[in-house]
């Protein structure tokens, strides 16, 4: 079963060309300032891209263009990119990797700059994984690179150069701005953003500001009953085998599902509390024990947490198809499993402490709604605590979805 999910998993995967990133109208304007109207692959880049797909009409086929060739392009209304060479300090922020130098250290680079804010100031945004770095012109002038960096002082503490305040104070300037505006500024994006606006409307100046226009839907709450196919072997300090039979349950979780932001909502994360339970009885002959007969109970309910990470496959707008891998978090169990002889007498009662296990699943989900998904957990051991005893508890799961927002 598990070689079967793994195969599902890389056939859909074959289905990423069929997902809800889609060619949407857009433009570029190549070295010889030709501008292009075009369809545009509009991936949501998290990263400042160095390269984009286009199609120049529905039924023609993709071309890739690059930075090398592409002066700017933009998808209608929702984001511009400009490319420019300029000066960027890529001084890491991780506390761990802090210098002691409180200047940037400017590299010369060719980037597209994302386009935030346009009006009479310019804003622009440069992302690439943990760095975030914000950029700006004025009437046309030359793109420079708003300064922000942490360093270490000679006492080892952390400190900030927040140069970009200054930059600001002097170069856009109102006399509507109080001193706090620009004290109060944050080097994040929707700080900057709010000031520049501010800045072009005290000077009567018309706004562009690019944002995606769809309404994104970060936070999911679902229900989800499960049906649930167990099963669990032991092998006792003897080495015998007791093989418990497969048993049909039922579990219920309630998933938290956040949604990133980025890549048009193909990738999300969750956290599903869920309550599972299992209860088998198995009777083998032993000559290890008097009466040649051991009776084996099992008792095991327990509150998994499987944290998720999940990536969605649009097929059209009502309907998307997801894989998922979860790390699983056994908690809260108070169960055991009796060890008896035939006459009744107690030859064992071990204490249920299991171990974390992973899980995959795959999964279909309609208008954002109703879902339904296999999931399959891995070999889990229920019995650490023990020495000599080693156990398999696996399971596979029928899990129904109904999404309450």
């Amino acid at each position: 079963m598990k070689t079967q999910i793994l195969c599902l998993l890389i056939t859909i995967l074959g289905l990423n060309c069929y997902s809800q990133i889609s060619f949407e109208k857009g433009y570029y304007i190549d070295n010889t300032n030709q501008k292009v109207n075009c369809l545009i692959k509009n991936v949501d880049w998290k990263n400042n891209p160095t390269k984009f797909e286009y199609k120049l009409s529905e039924n023609s086929e993709p071309k890739k263009a690059t930075i090398k060739s592409i002066k700017e392009f933009g998808i209608n209304n929702i984001s511009k990119y400009v490319r420019s060479t300029v000066n960027i300090d890529r001084s890491s922020e991780n506390i761990n990797k802090l210098s002691t130098d409180k200047n940037p250290i400017f590299k010369e680079e060719q980037l597209f700059l994302k386009v935030l804010v346009d009006g009479k100031a310019t804003l622009y945004q440069y992302a690439d994984s943990n760095l975030k770095r914000y950029f700006y012109n004025k009437d046309n002038s030359d793109i420079e690179q708003l300064i922000f960096k942490s360093y270490k002082t000679a006492d080892n503490n952390v400190a900030k150069n927040n140069r970009f305040k200054q930059q600001l104070f002097i170069d856009l300037n109102c006399a509507n701005f109080k001193s706090r505006k620009i004290e109060n500024l944050e080097y994040k994006k929707n700080s900057l953003v709010r000031f520049f606006t501010d800045y072009s409307n005290c000077h009567n100046y018309d706004i562009t500001k690019f944002e995606p226009k769809e309404k994104r839907d970060w936070f999911n709450l679902t229900l989800r009953p499960r049906i649930n196919s167990s099963s669990l072997s032991m092998q006792d300090p003897n080495s015998e085998n007791i093989d418990f039979e497969n048993k049909i349950g039922v579990g219920f979780g309630l998933e938290t599902e956040f949604i990133l932001p980025f890549n048009k909502n193909k990738w999300a994360i969750g956290i599903e509390p869920t309550y599972q339970s299992y209860k088998s009885e198995k009777t083998t002959s032993s000559s290890n024990f008097s009466g040649g007969v051991l009776i084996a109970n099992v008792d095991y309910s327990s509150i998994e947490v499987p944290l998720s990470l999940r990536h969605y496959f649009f097929l059209n707008n009502n309907s998307k198809i997801f894989i998922n891998a979860s790390y699983v978090l056994d908690l809260f169990s108070k169960s055991s499993i009796e060890l008896t002889r035939s006459d009744g007498s107690s030859v064992n009662s071990l204490e249920i402490n299991s171990r974390n296990n992973l899980a995959l699943g795959i999964g279909y989900k309609h208008n954002d709604r109703y879902s339904v998904e296999i999931r399959y957990q891995t070999n889990r051991e229920i019995i650490g605590n023990y020495l000599y005893w080693n156990s398999e508890y696996k399971t596979l799961s029928l899990i129904f979805g109904y999404s309450l927002f």
